[in-house]
């Protein structure tokens, strides 16, 4: 076929944007950086929801071929529930690439929201902290982490902003981040697991001074005030202290504040009265209150909670200064600062905790943006403790900090987790875009297929402790899911071997066995070749012999002789990272094993030839699971949620 016409060149007016997001050729053969400054300006529904399409994976297709970018908003377009518009986009032609092969007849979307703006992608461990600055004139994301540096992205564009800051002779795990600026240099203050305070001069991206050393132990929180003029750091520690540092003398003020008996983890500064306060919390359940200047606790503790405390943030409300805690109790809390009484009801709801919260004002009404445990980020109105709208609920792990911004007139949400991803939030969105079915609540482990009632059902189990039942056609969750802790999450598949039933099955120990379905005894040993299977395993008769497909850890796929135990050729390679699901289905007279990656991605493979049939299927989430439905539709769980793909 030949190439479309390009749209490089193409740079829309203002007053056509909403005209050239509709055009979906547009949007899948565009230079991303054409296509992304208009996302913002998009004002009609039709047009905010293919914004809202383009945004969700992002992240993964700015890079990418137009096929694959192709596929991913066919993908989270329906998704987003519009599967009209899922198969408009399909139909696009993409420069250098065959017609799409599969089209999504309808995909889940439990984790898909309007209110999404950017995934920012490129630590290798665990978000710690989050902060943001002003740099000549752009709004930063401020991001620490685990693997030992501190990252700047541009929250307009949501691209990195340059390289890393690293050390370059020690790689310390950066816990901790606050920025400022002073003397007219922006600047950022991090508190590392070795115990050191570290300023960093965000123009030039070099560390302005030595180490500040004085804790013993991870540096936990950090926060800054100017006291009697001076400008000063107050960090936590997993030591008990509360330490002060003077920013431009880069030396400790005072001695370092005691009276935790434990690590203190969460920091704030507020003036009340005059006075520039400290508010510290920790685990031994309390919240103190210090005065910067002396040195000294300001009357005693606040003592309601009953397990460690996380996060601490204060605001002003009807002319009061409030402080709002939370921690591991499942409770948020409010102190009116000057009478040192709570004020008004605590908020129940966070199971397992609240892990990190910052306070925002939108639309005249005083937030908390909540992160908790469970990866669910929550907001709450603060005046009438009552929730504002659905939780955020992109993440999939542990929320670990986050913190609130205004830029070009929105307030953003920045969260961080476990995963090494910080995820942007348009506070004043509306909401709801598109009609996503519900699904899955966490990760999505198997997948089957069967006859029920004279429909193709697909059941589905996850992480969620639910297995749920879907009529393959249509996309509705039958009345009546099945409730209750999912099977175990080793793979299965049934075939015939001599004229028996056998079952096959894939386990985490790194073998593949099979079993005589009638008495319950293993046939012969292990097929345990290097690095074998995990939870991706099927079965196929391909010219009269029954082979099985198992993949594992290292990526590959392997096919096995059942009859001899042997393997059949060379082991199948093209996936990066470790094959959770297998099926096989017949396509125009071939016989195809299908499966499943963490890399995101299904490929296909001619059994007969032993070869890969056609480019890789991409989704916006791991592949967890995999089976074939009638027809050799391809029912797929990816992260949390269920996909089905049929042939065009």
């Amino acid at each position: 076929m030949s190439d479309p016409t390009p749209y490089e060149d193409h740079h829309p007016e203002p007053a056509t944007v909403d005209r050239w997001l509709a055009d979906l050729g547009f949007l899948v053969r565009a230079a991303p950086t054409v296509v992304e400054p208009l996302l913002e300006r998009a004002s009609g529904a039709s047009a905010r929801l293919a914004a809202a399409v383009y945004r969700a994976s992002a992240h993964l297709h700015r890079d990418a071929t137009e096929g694959v970018r192709r596929q991913l908003l066919a993908m989270d377009a329906a998704r987003f529930g519009d599967r009209v518009l899922s198969a408009r986009i399909s139909s696009i032609p993409a420069a250098g690439e065959e017609e799409a092969q599969w089209r999504v007849d309808w995909a889940t979307g439990s984790l898909v929201d309007g209110r999404f703006r950017h995934v920012l992608t490129g630590h290798t461990g665990r978000v710690c902290t989050v902060a943001t600055a002003v740099v000549d004139g752009r709004t930063l994301a401020v991001t620490g982490s685990e693997d030992g540096s501190l990252r700047l992205w541009d929250l307009t564009t949501g691209r990195q902003d340059g390289e890393p800051l690293t050390l370059v002779d020690w790689v310390a795990e950066v816990m901790a981040v606050a920025t400022l600026e002073l003397d007219g240099r922006p600047l950022a203050v991090t508190g590392d697991v070795d115990g050191m305070v570290r300023i960093w001069d965000l123009t030039t991206r070099e560390q302005v001074c030595e180490p500040l050393a004085g804790h013993d132990g991870w540096v936990c929180a950090i926060a800054v005030a100017v006291v009697d003029g001076r400008t000063l750091a107050v960090t936590t520690g997993e030591d008990g202290t509360v330490r002060r540092w003077d920013l431009t003398t880069r030396r400790p003020v005072g001695a370092p504040l005691t009276g935790h008996v434990a690590g203190v983890w969460a920091v704030a500064t507020v003036v009340l009265d005059g006075r520039t306060l400290a508010l510290t919390g920790g685990d031994d359940e309390l919240v103190r209150v210090w005065d910067l200047a002396s040195g000294e606790q300001f009357g005693e503790p606040l003592d309601r909670h009953f397990d460690r405390v996380c996060a601490v943030a204060t605001v002003v409300m009807d002319g009061r200064t409030l402080a709002v805690t939370g921690g591991e109790d499942d409770r948020l809390r409010f102190w009116d600062l000057a009478t040192r009484e709570e004020a008004g009801d605590l908020v129940h709801g966070h199971v397992g905790g609240v892990s990190c919260l910052a306070t925002a004002v939108v639309d005249g009404r005083t937030l908390a943006v909540i992160g908790d445990p469970d990866g669910t980020v929550r907001v709450w109105d603060l005046a009438t403790r009552t929730p504002v709208g659905e939780p955020l609920v992109l993440h999939t792990d542990a929320v670990l900090a986050v913190t609130t911004v205004v830029t070009d007139g929105r307030t953003l949400a920045l969260t961080s987790d476990l995963d090494g991803i910080t995820r942007v939030w348009d506070l004043t969105a509306d909401q709801p875009l598109g009609a996503p079915i519900a699904g899955h609540t966490d990760w999505v482990r198997s997948v089957t297929t069967a006859e029920l009632d004279g429909r193709t059902v697909a059941v589905t189990t996850g992480d969620d402790g639910t297995a749920r039942v879907w009529d393959v056609a249509t996309g509705k969750p039958l009345d009546h899911p099945v409730l209750g802790p999912g099977p175990g999450t080793r793979a299965v598949t049934t075939t015939v071997l001599d004229g028996r039933p056998v079952a096959v099955t894939g386990s985490g120990d790194g073998t593949v066995r099979v079993w005589d379905v009638a008495t319950g005894r293993q046939l012969g040993d292990p097929l345990d070749g290097a690095e074998l299977g995990e939870f991706g395993v099927a079965t196929a008769l391909v010219d009269g012999r029954a082979l099985a497909v198992s993949g594992g850890y290292d990526g590959a796929v392997r096919v096995w002789d059942l009859a001899t135990r042997e393997p059949v050729g060379q082991p199948l390679t093209g996936h990066q990272a470790r094959v959770c699901a297998g099926a096989t289905l017949v396509v125009d007279g071939r016989t195809l094993a299908a499966t499943g990656s963490h890399d995101r991605t299904v490929r296909l493979w001619d059994l007969a030839k032993h070869e890969q049939v056609g480019p890789p299927l991409v989704f916006p989430l791991p592949v967890r699971a995999l089976s074939v439905a009638s027809g050799g539709r391809l029912v797929v769980g990816f992260g949390t949620e269920v996909a089905v793909l049929s042939r065009r």
